[in-house]
């Protein structure tokens, strides 16, 4: 017996049947079931959906499983049944600690059947047999027999490996054990904290390049962590493209697992003190280049910064290491294994091609074939360049990360995690054997998306990502959490199901695929609990209801935001607030809370084309939800009796939105959510959106908007010090959530 996947013997990925060809609805609903695809949907609307036929033989189609016919349906169903008996173990096992797990091994019927649990200190465990009353059966010609073992309780958290022999035939698989529940929020329970939420790349300083960077994040830290906060949250800062032109969204990165050069600060690396000075003066004279721009309130000129920074690197890489840094630079590459490796070999080809080069889809051009593995050869000095920028990157995340903890920060930085990486990502070609082809991730219509979404990433194939011993995804986790105090894993439901959207679909032609949310949960708590973080899982949109309380039994906290959180047509009082969740007053993707008191996004859907109602049907109830909200501040005393939007209240003493700020965070602190959160924009007054769905930067500037006041004056942390705004509302808060 192999441990290997189900083989088909047709093209799965071949166009549907035409609409006039018959096929069994009921056969195909078993079908998708039994593989973990939806066949229908609760939309936002609150009724249900069928998903179409055409549809679910295209996600099928991704999975590996042919559909187009009845016939084919019925060959797919007895092969699922009977896929567990092709192999000779589960392609991975993750236990949760203090219970037994049953693993079943499928040998010849009749063979005697040995597994060896081999755990992280090299010790060895040999798994008991159990009584097992399973019947014998044809397995392609082969009498197979099934042994089941079990795996003992009380082993210790983390990776282990499971062996199995039989007639001199081998198996192994991955074996995870992972905590019932994360215990690393368990302090915030004894004493609540509070942040600040921020997008970095639009933090600058008189130092930055034109953007925000690493730096800038130690700085922004450290400011915050001497009034009182316990974290920072920032963006995903993962890979973008190697060169410019680059992507904007830190949601579509071209890898989840390693970090963007942008955001390192040039002169924080040693060896600028031993650069000759004609090349030092010419890192000086890139930084006038763009030095400029940081006072630019506009737009983020990212390809530009980008450009005058790889330069300036360039030049900085042709500086020998001393001995100590050479040996830190060689352990880090060797820490981060092959992965890191694969990246930079991804990035030195991606500089001269083009994400649509045929290159990419070339059967022939795939990591380990011998086209791939010449050019490894041959680009092997642009390969050493790109691992030594992100050596850098971690060392300056580090370098973060300490300056958050000395200011007093309980937490420190928290990354932000995004749902996946772009279709022409290093991701999506590197770990192409772990990924689903011919569909992206999105999410149906919903209130503020009435289209639906494309994400244009590729999703995890369930079944590949655990062939894979789930290696892809815990490297990513811990490469991430490796200098941080807790993640913030963005669409967390997308760990229990995935909106898959097959390629040349609408986004509202999908279908969501179920995911071993068992699994991914508690890989995810154990990368955690092994780096100390906390875990908030963004847990917003159209959901079971268990969900929330599955994820707060694993000791992972929700995110409640105060715009959405309503009791009928009433907003929720704080008291009935979550206990584990990081609740805050708005979230990126709506405006600051200057702008959505002024209705800014509502005119701004409007002017894009993006509401199905007319302005003034949405501006009416943007207000009648406002009114509701003003209402509910009155009553706990937190704005005057006679105050109504932001103005003049009932005395005729002027009140503006400053105040009616700072009354919803003291509002929100009234909550028992362990974390606060403070968004950046609302402390300096900002009222431009960073993100607004279902556009792109043709028509809006997403991800590219400054820090800037309510002037629209360019906001650098050097002004925060002295803010009288920023000031005012952090005060506010920590007095608030310190009681």
């Amino acid at each position: 017996m192999t441990n290997t996947p189900i083989q088909q013997d047709t093209d799965p990925t071949a166009l549907p049947p035409a609409p006039n060809t018959a096929i069994d609805e009921d056969l195909l609903h078993r079908l998708a079931d039994a593989h973990g695809v939806g066949t229908s949907f609760h939309g936002w609307d609150g009724l249900q959906h069928d998903v179409s036929p055409t549809t679910l033989i295209q996600v099928l189609g991704a999975l590996g499983v042919a559909a187009h016919s009845d016939e084919q349906i019925e060959a797919a169903l007895a092969d699922a049944e009977v896929a567990p008996w092709r192999r000779m173990l589960p392609p991975a096992v993750v236990v949760q600690e203090g219970t037994t797990a049953a693993v079943h091994v499928h040998v010849r019927d009749g063979s005697p059947a040995r597994l060896t649990i081999s755990l992280e200190d090299r010790t060895e465990l040999e798994a008991i047999q159990q009584e097992d009353w399973a019947s014998p059966r044809d397995v392609d010609g082969v009498p197979t027999g099934r042994a089941t073992f079990e795996v003992p309780a009380g082993l210790p958290l983390g990776w282990h490996s499971l062996t199995a022999e039989s007639d001199g035939v081998t198996a192994t698989a991955a074996l995870a054990v992972v905590p019932a529940k994360l215990q690393t929020a368990a302090k915030l329970e004894e004493r609540r904290g509070w942040g600040l939420a921020t997008q970095l790349y639009s933090v600058r300083s008189k130092r930055s390049w034109g953007i925000g960077d690493f730096a800038d994040l130690a700085d922004l830290a450290s400011l915050a962590g001497a009034r009182g906060a316990d974290y920072v949250l920032v963006n995903p800062l993962h890979a973008a493209d190697p060169v410019p032109p680059v992507q904007a969204s830190p949601y579509s990165p071209s890898t989840r697992r390693f970090f963007n050069p942008l955001y390192i600060r040039v002169e924080s690396i040693p060896e600028l003190a031993y650069v000759k000075p004609r090349k030092r003066a010419t890192v000086d004279r890139l930084l006038d280049d763009v030095h400029a721009l940081n006072k630019d309130a506009e737009r983020l000129d990212r390809d530009q910064i980008f450009a005058a920074k790889l330069a300036a690197l360039e030049l900085l890489h042709t500086v020998k290491l001393s001995p100590a840094r050479q040996r830190a630079f060689e352990e880090f590459c060797r820490e981060s294994g092959p992965g890191l490796d694969d990246f930079a070999l991804w990035c030195a080809i991606r500089e001269d091609r083009s994400p649509d080069d045929p290159f990419w889809q070339d059967p022939a051009a795939t990591l380990g074939s011998p086209k791939v593995e010449s050019m490894r050869r041959t680009l092997a000095d642009r390969i050493g360049f790109h691992r030594w920028l992100q050596w850098i990157c971690d060392e300056q995340l580090e370098s973060a990360q300490a300056a958050a903890m000395r200011s007093g920060m309980r937490l420190g930085v928290v990354h932000d995690l995004a749902v996946g990486a772009d279709l022409s990502s290093a991701d999506a070609w590197t770990l192409r054997s772990s990924f689903a082809p011919g569909v992206s991730v999105g999410a149906p219509p919903d209130m503020y998306n009435q289209l639906g979404q494309n994400w244009n990433q590729p999703p995890w194939h369930p079944v590949r990502l655990a062939e894979a011993g789930y290696a892809p995804l815990r490297a990513m986790l811990s490469t991430v959490l490796r200098h941080a105090g807790g993640i913030r894993v963005d669409h967390i439901l997308g760990l229990f199901r995935l909106w898959w959207v097959p390629a040349g679909n609408s986004a509202r032609d999908g279908a969501y695929v179920r995911y071993d949310h068992e699994a991914l949960i508690g890989i995810l708590a154990l990368e955690a609990h092994r780096a100390g973080a906390v875990v908030i899982g963004e847990d917003l949109g159209v959901f079971e209801p268990w969900v929330r309380d599955y994820l707060a039994a694993r000791g992972i906290l929700g995110t409640s935001i105060l715009w959405f959180e309503y009791d009928g047509d009433s907003p929720l009082p704080p008291e009935r607030y979550r206990t584990q969740a990081l609740a805050s007053v708005n979230t990126h993707d709506l405006p600051p809370t200057a702008g959505y008191l002024a209705g800014d996004h509502v005119e701004l859907r409007s002017q894009l084309g993006l509401l199905e109602r007319s302005v003034a049907e949405e501006r009416a109830e943007h207000e009648a939800s406002l009114d509701k909200m003003m209402g509910l501040l009155r009553e706990r005393g937190l704005l005057p009796a006679g105050f109504d939007t932001p103005g003049f209240d009932g005395s005729g003493q002027e009140l503006g939105e400053e105040q009616v700020i700072e009354a919803l965070h003291r509002f929100l602190a009234l909550a028992p959510s362990v974390l606060l959160g403070v968004a950046l924009v609302d402390a300096v007054g900002e009222r431009r959106v960073q993100n607004q769905p279902g556009t792109t930067s043709e028509v809006y500037p997403n991800w590219q908007v400054p820090l800037a006041d309510e002037r629209g004056r360019a906001v650098l942390i050097d002004d925060l010090d002295t803010n009288p705004r920023f000031n005012s509302l952090l005060a506010a808060v920590d007095e608030a959530v310190r009681g």
